[in-house]
Order: C-alpha cells, then sequence, then structure tokens
C-alpha cells in the first residue's frame, strides 16, 4: 500500500518567489563576470556574517578571485543558508558581493493545538531561538508536527509556518495548527477468506475498528507500522494453520470524501491447508551418517503442517550436529507440498556450511531492558560459527519476552572476511500490569482486590508481582519475585512471602498464616518444566471471645495453638498450548506434592493435580475450554489436619458459590462453621462465542458449567458432608467487555445442584489494565 502524504498548506511562497527571482538576476550578473579575474573583491551588506567567510565561500580568502573560483563560490554562497539574496556586481577590476542576511529567529510558538501541549511538539522542531531561520527547515518542522497529529489519527491536521518581522533582521516563527478530526477506521473487511470468518481475523490484527469508546481508544485510526504488523500477524496465523500457500495480495485503504472515516481491506489468497506426511533426513556430508539425525526427529504425520515445527525440528539436528563436535554443520529444508492432496513431504538436509564466525553482537534500542537480557536469548557467542538458523530462532526468543513491541535482528559484515557482526534493534513496550476485581456475596458483602506486577523488574527480565484482596471478614496479601536466569542458565529462581487472615468466614473462628516459599523452576523437556520449593509457615486458628456455636471439632483444633509448617514439594507442568502445527487445540497437566514434616509441627503428604484442554471450532470464532482439579492431603504419624490445611473452594475455583461455600460443615447448630475436606474434585467447562454485535463494540458472551465437591475429615464428627461426596453443580453466563480500563468479565452464576447448607454467590467481576 502506497503511504498517503499528510495534508500540508505551504507557506512563505512569498518569500519564495522573491528568492527565485533574485537568484535569476543575481546568475545573469553572476555569468557576466565569469570571463574576467578580479584583483579585489568587496562584501557589502553583511552584518552578522564576518566577510571573511563571505571570501571563503567564494575561495577569494586574499580578495581576489579568478572566474572559475566565482563560478564555485557563488553557489556555495547560495547553498550556504546564510543569506535571502546574494548578488555579484562588478566594479572595473573589482567584485563587488551584495549579501542579504537571512534574519534570525526570535521565539517559536504553536498556536491553534488543543490535543497537544506546546512541550510534547516543540521537542520535534528542530528549528531553534537565536538561530539563522531557513524557510526549508520551518517547512520540514511543519511536516514532523503534522506527522505526530497523523500518528493519533487525525491525519487531515495541516501545520503551516508563518513569519512575523521583528526589528534587527529578527522574525517570530509561528507555526499554525488545523488539529481536524480524527479519521477512524469504520471497517476493516477481508476478502478471499474461507477457513475464517472476518470477525475471527479481525481479533488476529492489532488495529481494530471504531467502537461505541472511540474517543479514548486510539487503536481504531489507521497507522503504517501498524499497518506492516497487520500484515505480519496475518502471514504468522495462517502459516501456523497449515496454510504455507498464503498471501496477502494487497491491501486497501478508501476514505471518505469527508475525510473522516476509512476503509481497509485485506484481499488475502488462503490457498491450500498442508498436513505433514513423510519426513526424512538425508546426510550430505562424508562421515556423517544419517541414523543420529532420524532418530531426532519429532514429526506427526497426519498433522497440521507448519513452518514453526519444521524450525523446531531442524534445530534439534543442529544441537546433535554440535554434540557429536561436528561444526559449522546446516540443516537445509526441502518441502515439497502437493496441492492435490494436501500433503507436505519433508526433506532435511544434512550439510557442510561455509566458515563463517560471529564477530559480535551489537544492541540497540533497549533504554530500559539491560543487554544481558536480550543477549543471554542467544545460544550463539562471540567467535562462535555464524549459524543464520540460531539468528532467526534467537529473535524469537527475545519477541516472546514480551518486552519489545518490535524486534529487528540483521547480520552484517564484520571487519574481515569470515565475520558477521549481529545486530539487534528493539522498540520497548508496556511490561507492567495493574488489575482490579470485585465480588460480591450474600454472606461476604462486597470485595475486592488489586494486583500490581512487573515483568521486567529495573529492566533485569525479573517479575516481581504484588496481590492484595479484601472482603468484609478477610484480608489476603503476597509479595513475588522471580528470576527466569538464575546464575545465567535456562533455571528460574523466586521466592513468595504471604500473609493471610480471615476474620469470622462464613464462620465462627478466626485463622492467620504467614509463610516464605522459595523455589527453582528448570525445564525437563520441549514443554515441561519442574518447580522445586521448600515452604515454612506458621499458622493461628483462634475463637473469638465470647463466640457461640463453635463447632467442637475447630474447638479442638485450636487448643493446639499456633503450628509451624516446614514442607517440601515439587510440581510436574507439561504446556501444549498454542504450540506451532496446532494452535487452535492445546492442553496443560500439572501434579505436585507437598510433603510436611520437615522439621516444625506439621506431618502430612499434600497432592493437587489439575488438567486443561483448550479448542477453537466452528471457524474460531468459539472457544471452548476445559478444566478438571483435585487434591487430597493424607496425615501422617497420628497428625490431625487442622481446617487451615484442608481444601475449600473459592468463588474462582468454583462459580456460583461462596468461599468456603461448599463442603463439610458443622451440623450441630444452625449456620455450622466450614470445616474444609481432606479431599476436593472440580470440573469446569466454559466457552466465548460472538454476541451477534459488531466487533468494534468489544463484546463477547460466555457460558459455563462448574461441578465437583469438598469431602472428607480425619476424625468422626457429626458435621454435614463430612464423608459424602456429594456433587454440587453451578451453571453460569458471562458478559466479556473490552474496555480503555482493561478487559472486563461478568459472571451471573446459579446452583443446579446444592445442598441445603451450602452458601450461594450469584454474582461477581474482575477488571485488568496494563501500563
Amino acid at each position: 500500500m502506497k503511504k498517503r502524504p499528510v495534508a500540508r498548506t505551504r507557506a512563505l511562497r512569498g518569500g519564495a518567489r522573491a528568492l527565485v527571482a533574485a537568484v535569476a538576476t543575481t546568475t545573469a550578473l553572476a555569468t557576466s563576470a565569469y570571463g574576467q579575474s578580479f584583483n579585489s573583491v568587496r562584501v557589502v551588506g553583511n552584518e552578522r556574517t564576518p566577510s571573511a567567510t563571505v571570501l571563503s565561500y567564494l575561495g577569494a580568502g586574499g580578495g581576489t578571485a579568478t572566474a572559475a573560483q566565482i563560478n564555485d563560490g557563488y553557489q556555495a554562497l547560495v547553498n550556504s543558508g546564510l543569506f535571502e539574496s546574494v548578488e555579484l556586481v562588478t566594479e572595473g577590476s573589482s567584485l563587488v558581493v551584495r549579501v542579504v542576511e537571512r534574519p534570525t529567529i526570535s521565539r517559536i510558538a504553536i498556536e491553534g493545538n488543543r490535543r497537544l501541549e506546546d512541550e510534547d511538539l516543540r521537542q520535534f522542531i528542530e528549528s531553534t531561538p537565536r538561530r539563522v531561520f531557513t524557510p526549508a527547515q520551518a517547512e520540514a518542522d511543519a511536516d514532523t508536527i503534522a506527522a505526530v497529529y497523523a500518528e493519533q489519527g487525525r491525519v487531515s491536521a495541516t501545520v503551516t509556518p508563518r513569519i512575523i518581522r521583528r526589528p534587527d533582521n529578527r522574525v517570530d516563527l509561528v507555526f499554525e495548527v488545523d488539529e481536524s478530526g480524527v479519521v477512524e477506521i469504520e471497517r476493516l473487511s477481508f476478502t478471499g477468506n474461507r477457513a475464517f470468518t472476518d470477525r475471527r481475523l479481525r481479533r488476529v490484527l492489532e488495529t481494530r475498528q471504531a467502537g461505541l469508546l472511540r474517543r479514548i481508544v486510539r487503536a481504531d485510526t489507521l497507522l503504517e507500522p501498524r499497518l506492516e504488523l497487520d500484515r505480519r500477524l496475518l502471514q504468522d496465523f495462517y502459516l501456523a494453520r497449515g496454510y504455507a500457500d498464503f498471501d496477502i495480495l494487497s491491501v486497501n485503504v478508501e476514505r471518505t470524501p469527508q475525510r473522516d472515516r476509512d476503509f481497509v481491506t485485506f484481499n488475502v489468497q488462503e490457498g491450500q491447508q498442508y498436513r505433514i506426511g513423510r519426513v526424512v533426513a538425508v546426510s550430505e556430508v562424508d562421515g556423517i551418517p544419517a541414523a543420529p539425525f532420524t532418530a531426532e526427529l519429532r514429526f506427526r504425520p497426519g498433522a497440521v503442517f507448519s513452518p514453526s515445527v519444521v524450525e523446531q525440528n531442524i534445530v534439534r539436528l543442529e544441537e546433535v550436529a554440535t554434540r557429536r563436535g561436528d561444526r559449522f554443520i546446516r540443516i537445509e529444508p526441502e518441502i515439497d507440498r502437493d496441492p492435490r492432496t494436501g500433503i507436505a513431504n519433508v526433506i532435511l538436509r544434512v550439510q557442510r556450511g561455509p566458515r563463517v564466525f560471529v564477530e559480535r553482537i551489537d544492541i540497540e534500542g533497549n533504554a530500559t531492558t539491560l543487554d544481558r537480557v536480550i543477549r543471554r536469548q542467544f545460544r550463539t557467542v562471540e567467535g562462535d560459527p555464524f549459524d543464520p538458523r540460531e539468528v532467526r530462532a534467537a529473535a524469537e526468543r527475545i519477541r516472546a519476552l514480551g518486552f519489545f513491541s518490535d524486534v529487528a535482528v540483521d547480520t552484517v559484515e564484520g571487519s574481515e572476511p569470515g565475520l558477521v557482526v549481529v545486530d539487534v534493534d528493539v522498540e520497548e513496550t508496556t511490561t507492567g500490569s495493574l488489575s482490579f476485581g470485585a465480588s460480591y456475596g450474600g454472606e461476604s458483602g462486597v470485595g475486592f482486590n488489586v494486583a500490581f506486577g512487573e515483568r521486567n523488574f529495573l529492566g533485569r527480565g525479573q517479575a516481581i508481582a504484588l496481590r492484595f484482596a479484601r472482603t468484609s471478614d478477610s484480608i489476603t496479601g503476597s509479595f513475588d519475585f522471580f528470576e527466569p536466569a538464575f546464575l545465567g542458565r535456562d533455571v528460574g529462581a523466586g521466592f513468595r512471602i504471604y500473609a493471610n487472615s480471615t476474620d469470622s468466614l462464613n464462620a465462627s473462628f478466626n485463622t492467620e498464616s504467614i509463610g516464605f516459599s522459595p523455589r527453582l523452576v528448570f525445564p525437563v523437556s520441549d514443554n515441561g518444566r519442574v518447580e522445586l520449593r521448600y515452604r515454612i509457615e506458621q499458622n493461628g486458628l483462634d475463637i473469638p471471645e465470647g463466640a457461640t456455636g463453635v463447632a467442637p471439632l475447630i474447638v479442638s483444633e485450636a487448643s493446639r495453638g499456633d503450628l509451624l509448617t516446614s514442607a517440601i514439594g515439587y510440581t510436574y507442568t507439561l504446556d501444549r498450548r498454542n504450540l506451532p502445527g496446532d494452535p487452535d487445540i492445546g492442553y496443560a497437566f500439572s501434579f505436585g506434592q507437598d510433603f510436611a514434616g520437615i522439621g516444625g509441627d506439621a506431618r502430612y503428604v499434600r497432592t493437587v493435580a489439575t488438567a486443561q484442554a483448550e479448542r477453537a471450532v466452528l471457524r474460531g470464532e468459539v472457544n471452548l475450554r476445559a478444566e478438571i482439579e483435585g487434591g487430597a492431603i493424607i496425615a501422617l504419624d497420628d497428625y490431625e489436619t487442622r481446617v487451615t490445611e484442608r481444601f475449600f473452594t473459592s468463588g474462582r475455583t468454583f462459580r456460583g458459590f461462596e468461599s468456603r461455600g461448599i463442603g463439610p460443615r458443622d451440623g450441630a447448630v444452625e449456620d455450622g462453621d466450614p470445616l474444609g475436606g481432606n479431599y476436593y474434585a472440580v470440573a469446569r467447562i466454559e466457552g466465548d462465542f460472538p454476541l451477534g454485535f459488531p466487533e468494534e463494540y468489544g463484546l463477547r458472551g460466555g457460558a459455563f458449567l462448574d461441578v465437583g465437591s469438598v469431602w472428607g475429615l480425619d476424625v468422626p464428627t457429626n458435621a454435614e458432608g463430612s464423608d459424602e461426596a456429594a456433587l454440587r453443580a453451578a451453571i453460569g453466563v458471562s458478559l466479556f467487555v473490552i474496555s480503555p480500563f482493561g478487559p472486563l468479565r461478568f459472571n451471573f452464576s446459579r446452583p443446579l445442584v446444592e445442598e441445603e447448607f451450602d452458601r450461594v454467590r450469584n454474582f461477581d467481576f474482575t477488571i485488568a489494565t496494563e501500563f
């Protein structure tokens, strides 16, 4: 798409015509002097510029000049920008140079700007007070200011430079701004798309249609850099789904005659979707067999073909060559696509590459992020053999950090043959987040929570998170820190400090806990990671003075006083969501255990497992998600678990019920205390879908079903539901809203199956934003 020029009104035309006339006259006078030499050269009209400077331009530093010097010097004077006019006059054997100096700028003013402050615009202006005024620079500054407005969506803004004459050859430079209105994108549409709807493809793009909040949201304006990003996003979207022949034929932009609306159309050619057929590795290097490389291939015949899958296997084969000690080995893919069958056969050729080394890695644009955070994404260091594929993979890893809005990695020739320099140019983006949430329940009333997070703390690539939540009878807070490259290796290290306090949370007892938990995280496979942790926690359980109707079990547990828990644990996580080849389907699984008894008072084994699956259906319009989780705590050495250690559900893990709303409850009195359970299991199924409103409204709907139970106690009791895994179920609908403050989610729920002693919650909502 051709870039549209910014509309502007050119000023200073009178001065330009005068200058052209002066130049034409002077050229005629100068021509008559070309045929002779002069014994003396005199400068007239200069006030600020020394005569010596004028003579140096003419090449007449000694006061004499030849015709050739006059010819070149005249052009140099005109091009110097110091003079409004230059005139050469002959007087016998003398040459008189008459000049009219350009004025100096006394002050610079900006008028007509309401949306942007003067200080915001002045930083883009090259003209400065007490410097010589030049019309060309004033015009360039006006263009720059107009471009700033164009980035705000005001592409019809005009900026006119004008001058006001002052005494002593001085001028005031005034930029008159007509901001105009925002030119919004009224419609984003696609032609040639069959596999995916316009609505689904619009969710891929960074650019948005103008919506109800068009006065606040600025993603609905046409910006050339954003449009280029949209092309890449659309290309990646189709390639990841097997459309290897996908192409964007053109991007057409039409503007209304009133110049207040844009209609953008992406003309695409989807082509055939391919699936993986035969995959082989072939060695073309003497002495290197193909068998070790073939054994490392990770292709699934029949799976969706994706260039990313090929790249991942190429990296694996190159690692095989590195482990064998074979240097300068390249893996070149050969893809044989058959449009008739939709099959893509892959041949990975092991070849000997050229002997090229990395001289250095240069990094630019990272004002906040430290160089080492970017540099550690490279498996290659200075002096290593150059591998272009590894450099491209490093670029993807840098993008995956999420710290940058744009990443460009290029290579240039080094200081001598056989050396290359890797240039990394990044543009940083926001990495902080601030979220707010609120809920309402019949028992706990109104609650709120706030969370602050920073993914690139002090530019070190470290993550911190601070969370706080409060309801009418509980307070929770935590602080998390995580270093993803501990000691410069692919090992994460972090810790968590937390404190919780409940004041009769749906119960007649209070609880307090404070703890510290360090952890290490490291990969064990391409998609699997293990976390090792230690936790030390002190928790207290007390009964308020004067409380009545307290469950006997709680009285017994409170009599044990504060308990210290010292536990080691692990969690294995396998995450195969958003993988190349099948980005619209994925699953994740985790299994963890904590062993309490490494000192302290508590003695138990606590086990928790979760499994998640998600899939996009109906041409990507509907997203389905399913999750199941469960846990068990087994007491050891005659230890009896306390209410602070047993399992409870919350309003988020089981929608439709209060926090601690289901599970064993004291049955001796009405509204008895929640006791928690040694076992729990919950299954959640939900989906989100369009509501039929225009995409620009930012509204989607959802529906969910939660089923589960909490049960089991260590000691006999008359608690209701203590030994029965009685299932509860709740159904509900959600409303998702994209707002200027962040994504909003409203949940409306209703229990389908409940026990008479359960506590119900019918509504909650959350909001999140980034900065």
